[in-house]
């Protein structure tokens, strides 16, 4: 799959990023802002984006950081041991594309 992955810390600082040099450029904004949406709720944003519709208990979120938030799939918690260590967002495809490669990604690293 073309696109992009960001990782972060705890503390939303960037671990590590990498861009397919396919990839659409946007994917790297995606990516990232997944990753920190997943991080400051501690949820993958594929379990978010029903509260941030007209009608949803967080509608005004989206705008209300000066980071913005993306509630897209494709932004996963990473944990360790029950604790919150980090986010991972991938960027490219369709939602549901992205939200499955993060997934699997943070199966493999044991990290779920």
């Amino acid at each position: 799959m073309r696109g992009s992955v960001t990782v972060l810390d705890a503390g939303g600082q960037l671990l590590g990023f990498r861009r397919d040099d396919t990839a659409v450029l946007i994917s790297g904004e995606t990516s990232t802002r997944k990753a920190y949406t997943a991080l400051q709720l501690d949820a993958p944003t594929a379990d978010l984006v029903d509260l941030v519709r007209p009608d949803g208990l967080f509608h005004t979120l989206p705008t209300a950081l000066d980071r913005p938030l993306l509630f897209l799939a494709g932004g996963v918690p990473l944990q360790r041991d029950g604790r919150l260590i980090g986010a991972l967002g991938f960027g490219g495809g369709a939602p549901e594309q992205d939200h499955r490669i993060a997934t699997a990604a943070i199966a493999e690293a044991d990290l779920a």
